[in-house]
């Protein structure tokens, strides 16, 4: 993950500052959720539990919600059965239903 440029000077205020700035912003660039895709129209079905859903992210899944959801249905994951969480999501979900899902 990208962190903020540390710049070499011999101004000491200088470093000072990038240091100080650097523990301030560092934690917020580097967040998982920066690099997040948003997966359009994924179809969840009841009767499928799991629906298995590839995450396209080509690095460990950290977390997921949903953006939008375009029917009533309660959705929850099973990523600790899941034998490959590192390209795929394990959705349950009590009706079928439509959503737009953010994986990060």
């Amino acid at each position: 993950m990208p962190q903020l440029p540390q710049f070499q000077s011999s101004d000491q205020n200088f470093q000072l500052m990038q240091n100080r700035w650097g523990s301030i912003l560092n934690p917020i660039v580097t967040r998982s959720q920066n690099q997040s895709i948003i997966l359009k129209k994924i179809q969840l079905f009841a009767a499928s539990n799991p629906n298995i859903i590839n995450h396209l992210l080509q690095q460990p899944l950290q977390g997921w919600k949903i953006v939008r959801q375009r029917a009533a249905a309660s959705i929850y994951d099973s990523q600790d059965t899941n034998s490959s969480p590192q390209l795929t999501l394990y959705l349950q979900t009590s009706a079928d239903v439509l959503i737009d899902l953010e994986v990060f």
